[in-house]
Protein backbone atom coordinates (compact mmCIF):
# COMPACT_ATOMS: atom_id res chain seq x y z
CA UNK A 1 0.00 0.00 0.00
CA UNK A 2 1.35 3.41 -1.03
CA UNK A 3 0.24 6.69 0.69
CA UNK A 4 0.47 10.22 -1.43
CA UNK A 5 2.36 11.79 1.30
CA UNK A 6 5.15 9.11 1.23
CA UNK A 7 5.75 10.48 -2.57
CA UNK A 8 6.12 13.41 -1.05
CA UNK A 9 9.80 15.34 -2.19
CA UNK A 10 12.23 16.97 0.80
CA UNK A 11 14.94 18.67 0.62
CA UNK A 12 17.84 16.85 2.53
CA UNK A 13 21.68 17.26 3.02
CA UNK A 14 24.06 14.76 3.64
CA UNK A 15 24.72 14.59 7.51
CA UNK A 16 28.28 14.42 6.78
CA UNK A 17 28.30 17.64 5.18
CA UNK A 18 26.18 19.11 7.25
CA UNK A 19 27.77 18.26 10.36
CA UNK A 20 31.07 18.77 8.59
CA UNK A 21 32.53 15.53 9.80
CA UNK A 22 30.53 15.69 13.21
CA UNK A 23 32.98 18.57 14.04
CA UNK A 24 29.76 20.33 14.28
CA UNK A 25 27.69 17.65 15.68
CA UNK A 26 25.85 18.98 18.89
CA UNK A 27 22.90 17.56 21.29
CA UNK A 28 19.68 20.11 22.00
CA UNK A 29 19.88 23.49 20.64
CA UNK A 30 22.80 25.34 18.81
CA UNK A 31 22.99 29.00 19.45
CA UNK A 32 26.19 30.15 18.56
CA UNK A 33 26.29 32.22 15.14
CA UNK A 34 29.77 30.87 13.63
CA UNK A 35 28.80 27.59 14.14
CA UNK A 36 24.77 28.38 13.06
CA UNK A 37 26.00 30.62 10.19
CA UNK A 38 28.52 27.27 8.79
CA UNK A 39 26.01 24.78 9.45
CA UNK A 40 23.29 27.19 7.15
CA UNK A 41 26.25 27.39 4.78
CA UNK A 42 26.79 23.57 4.46
CA UNK A 43 22.69 23.14 4.13
CA UNK A 44 22.84 25.43 0.91
CA UNK A 45 25.11 24.07 -0.30
CA UNK A 46 24.87 20.24 -0.13
CA UNK A 47 20.66 20.00 0.00
CA UNK A 48 19.13 18.39 -2.70
CA UNK A 49 15.70 16.38 -3.67
CA UNK A 50 14.43 13.25 -2.21
CA UNK A 51 11.74 11.42 -1.71
CA UNK A 52 9.87 11.21 1.73
CA UNK A 53 9.06 8.05 2.39
CA UNK A 54 7.65 6.77 5.80
CA UNK A 55 8.61 4.62 8.66
CA UNK A 56 5.97 2.36 7.49
CA UNK A 57 6.96 2.43 4.29
CA UNK A 58 8.36 -0.88 2.60
CA UNK A 59 11.01 1.34 0.41
CA UNK A 60 14.96 0.92 1.32
CA UNK A 61 16.57 3.96 2.85
CA UNK A 62 18.20 4.61 -0.62
CA UNK A 63 14.81 5.81 -1.07
CA UNK A 64 12.99 7.00 2.28
CA UNK A 65 14.27 9.79 3.61
CA UNK A 66 12.28 9.13 7.30
CA UNK A 67 14.45 5.83 7.51
CA UNK A 68 17.78 7.67 6.13
CA UNK A 69 19.84 8.72 9.08
CA UNK A 70 22.59 9.51 6.11
CA UNK A 71 20.92 12.15 5.80
CA UNK A 72 19.39 15.45 7.76
CA UNK A 73 15.90 16.91 6.50
CA UNK A 74 15.89 20.72 7.83
CA UNK A 75 12.76 21.67 9.29
CA UNK A 76 11.51 25.21 10.10
CA UNK A 77 10.57 25.22 13.71
CA UNK A 78 8.15 28.25 14.74
CA UNK A 79 7.53 29.24 18.43
CA UNK A 80 4.46 31.40 18.31
CA UNK A 81 5.04 34.11 20.88
CA UNK A 82 2.90 36.40 22.32
CA UNK A 83 4.22 38.49 25.58
CA UNK A 84 4.59 35.64 27.94
CA UNK A 85 3.16 33.02 25.98
CA UNK A 86 3.92 30.48 23.89
CA UNK A 87 0.83 28.94 21.29
CA UNK A 88 0.98 25.46 22.18
CA UNK A 89 -0.63 22.75 20.14
CA UNK A 90 -2.13 19.41 20.74
CA UNK A 91 -1.39 16.50 17.79
CA UNK A 92 -4.83 14.69 17.32
CA UNK A 93 -5.05 10.82 16.32
CA UNK A 94 -6.01 12.34 12.34
CA UNK A 95 -2.02 14.00 12.47
CA UNK A 96 0.32 12.91 9.73
CA UNK A 97 3.21 12.06 12.42
CA UNK A 98 2.16 8.73 13.84
CA UNK A 99 5.44 9.06 16.37
CA UNK A 100 3.79 12.37 17.73
CA UNK A 101 0.73 11.57 18.54
CA UNK A 102 -0.62 13.09 21.42
CA UNK A 103 2.09 15.16 22.07
CA UNK A 104 2.27 18.66 22.90
CA UNK A 105 3.87 20.88 20.26
CA UNK A 106 5.56 24.35 20.27
CA UNK A 107 6.69 24.66 16.81
CA UNK A 108 5.03 25.37 13.39
CA UNK A 109 6.76 23.93 10.92
CA UNK A 110 7.09 21.19 8.94
CA UNK A 111 9.18 19.78 5.57
CA UNK A 112 10.70 21.86 2.98
CA UNK A 113 9.79 20.98 -0.43
CA UNK A 114 12.14 22.48 -3.35
CA UNK A 115 11.51 25.94 -4.76
CA UNK A 116 13.13 27.96 -6.86
CA UNK A 117 15.97 30.68 -5.23
CA UNK A 118 18.70 30.46 -2.89
CA UNK A 119 18.43 28.15 0.41
CA UNK A 120 17.42 31.39 2.62
CA UNK A 121 14.65 32.20 0.10
CA UNK A 122 13.36 28.20 0.21
CA UNK A 123 13.22 28.24 3.82
CA UNK A 124 10.94 31.71 4.07
CA UNK A 125 9.08 30.31 1.18
CA UNK A 126 8.02 27.26 2.78
CA UNK A 127 8.38 28.61 6.75
CA UNK A 128 5.53 31.16 5.35
CA UNK A 129 3.31 28.29 3.67
CA UNK A 130 3.58 26.07 6.80
CA UNK A 131 2.14 29.19 9.01
CA UNK A 132 -0.65 29.66 6.56
CA UNK A 133 -1.76 26.11 6.39
CA UNK A 134 -1.55 25.49 9.83
CA UNK A 135 -2.78 28.44 11.43
CA UNK A 136 -5.09 31.73 11.11
CA UNK A 137 -2.89 34.40 12.65
CA UNK A 138 -4.54 37.61 13.08
CA UNK A 139 -1.84 40.31 14.71
CA UNK A 140 -1.30 44.21 14.29
CA UNK A 141 2.61 43.37 14.37
CA UNK A 142 5.24 40.30 13.64
CA UNK A 143 8.32 39.87 14.14
CA UNK A 144 10.26 36.64 13.04
CA UNK A 145 13.85 36.23 14.86
CA UNK A 146 15.74 32.98 14.15
CA UNK A 147 17.58 32.23 17.13
CA UNK A 148 19.61 28.37 16.28
CA UNK A 149 19.14 24.99 15.44
CA UNK A 150 17.91 21.83 17.06
CA UNK A 151 19.44 18.52 16.59
CA UNK A 152 18.01 15.67 18.84
CA UNK A 153 20.02 12.40 17.80
CA UNK A 154 18.76 10.68 21.18
CA UNK A 155 15.39 9.66 19.17
CA UNK A 156 14.17 8.43 15.92
CA UNK A 157 12.49 11.13 14.39
CA UNK A 158 14.94 13.42 15.45
CA UNK A 159 17.63 11.28 13.61
CA UNK A 160 16.91 12.40 10.47
CA UNK A 161 15.75 15.70 10.86
CA UNK A 162 17.71 19.45 11.47
CA UNK A 163 15.13 22.08 13.42
CA UNK A 164 15.76 25.74 12.47
CA UNK A 165 14.58 27.26 15.16
CA UNK A 166 12.69 30.57 14.91
CA UNK A 167 10.31 32.86 17.35
CA UNK A 168 7.59 34.67 16.07
CA UNK A 169 6.52 37.64 17.78
CA UNK A 170 2.77 39.06 18.13
CA UNK A 171 1.01 41.62 19.23
CA UNK A 172 -0.26 41.59 22.35
CA UNK A 173 -3.98 41.77 21.50
CA UNK A 174 -3.21 38.91 18.55
CA UNK A 175 -5.34 35.79 18.05
CA UNK A 176 -4.43 32.45 16.77
CA UNK A 177 -6.36 29.48 16.04
CA UNK A 178 -5.94 25.94 13.97
CA UNK A 179 -6.92 25.37 10.75
CA UNK A 180 -6.67 21.67 11.03
CA UNK A 181 -9.34 21.01 13.39
CA UNK A 182 -9.07 17.03 12.57
CA UNK A 183 -5.49 17.03 13.16
CA UNK A 184 -4.73 19.87 16.10
CA UNK A 185 -5.97 21.74 18.54
CA UNK A 186 -4.32 24.95 20.19
CA UNK A 187 -4.10 27.26 23.20
CA UNK A 188 -1.84 29.49 24.63
CA UNK A 189 0.51 28.69 27.93
CA UNK A 190 2.65 30.96 29.98
CA UNK A 191 5.96 29.76 30.10
CA UNK A 192 6.41 29.00 33.26
CA UNK A 193 3.15 26.72 32.64
CA UNK A 194 4.97 25.04 29.60
CA UNK A 195 8.00 24.35 32.35
CA UNK A 196 5.69 22.46 35.17
CA UNK A 197 6.43 18.85 34.64
CA UNK A 198 3.06 17.55 34.03
CA UNK A 199 2.69 19.93 30.98
CA UNK A 200 6.91 19.37 30.30
CA UNK A 201 6.57 16.46 29.73
CA UNK A 202 3.85 15.94 27.65
CA UNK A 203 5.91 18.23 25.25
CA UNK A 204 7.49 16.53 21.81
CA UNK A 205 11.39 16.07 22.32
CA UNK A 206 11.85 19.24 19.99
CA UNK A 207 9.87 21.70 22.38
CA UNK A 208 11.09 20.65 25.26
CA UNK A 209 14.33 21.64 24.09
CA UNK A 210 12.83 25.28 22.41
CA UNK A 211 11.51 25.38 26.03
CA UNK A 212 14.78 25.10 28.17
CA UNK A 213 15.69 28.00 26.21
CA UNK A 214 13.29 30.19 26.25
Amino acid sequence: MTNKKWEEIILVAPRNTVFNNESLAFQGTEQRKEVVDEIIANLSDSNTSFRRGATTDPTPKENNAEINTDYKQPIPYVLIKRGNEIYTYERLSGGGESRLHSKLSLGVGGHMNPEEGNFQEVLMINLNRELQEELNIQSSARNLQFIGLINDDLNEVGKVHLGILAILELSDDATVAVREVEQLEGYWLTIDELKQSGTYNRLEPWSQIAVDIL
